[in-house]
């Protein structure tokens, strides 16, 4: 998915949006330095450069603990299998650095705006839309996705998980209801 970086103009596309965050963070970071904070975010953020970018996804941003990734609408079955391994290794990664520090992973599946915007002489690539708001405000304890994401995955990736109400998300197997 090079094709985004490299794109010169504006342009409408379906994707697989992603966001990302760590939950109690901030108490992880107050009991370090700020040298040993960026390190372990250096460490993290390659870690899921390392499922994202190999699936077919592209790293939006990082901000902080959180982050935005995107798929192409033809990998978003491998995207959400890559981002469910990410989240499971991301969340060991950081059980073993003695945080309680949990992933949420909330994904949404549809048209946004894709440009390089910014100011004049640092533009960035992004994307936005109804798609991106929707990712973003998606209610999830740990990974959750729209049932339009739910509709493009094959039908083996689908026994992967289960309906949760309300409003109609899908979580993985082992994960329980909680509101």
């Amino acid at each position: 998915m090079a094709t985004l970086h490299t794109m010169t103009e504006p342009q409408e596309l379906d994707l697989l949006v992603t966001f990302f965050d760590l939950t109690g963070f901030a108490r992880y970071a107050r009991k370090r330095t700020n040298r040993e904070v960026l390190d372990a975010m250096s460490t993290y953020y390659e870690l899921i450069g390392d499922h994202v970018e190999p699936s077919g996804g592209t790293v939006i941003k990082f901000i902080g603990d959180a982050g935005l990734v995107v798929y192409p609408e033809e990998h978003v079955n491998q995207g959400v299998l890559a981002l469910r391994a990410a989240k499971e290794a991301g969340d060991a990664w950081w059980d073993r650095q003695d945080a309680s520090s949990q992933s949420i992973y909330k994904l949404h599946f549809g048209p946004v705006c894709c440009a390089h915007v910014g100011t004049k002489s640092n533009k960035q690539f992004d994307v936005f839309g109804n798609t991106v708001n929707t990712a973003a405000m998606l209610k999830s304890r740990g990974f959750a996705m729209t049932a339009q994401v739910f509709r493009q995955l094959t039908p083996e990736t689908r026994k992967l998980f289960k309906k949760h109400t309300p409003p109609v998300t899908y979580i993985p197997l082992e994960e329980p209801h909680k509101d």
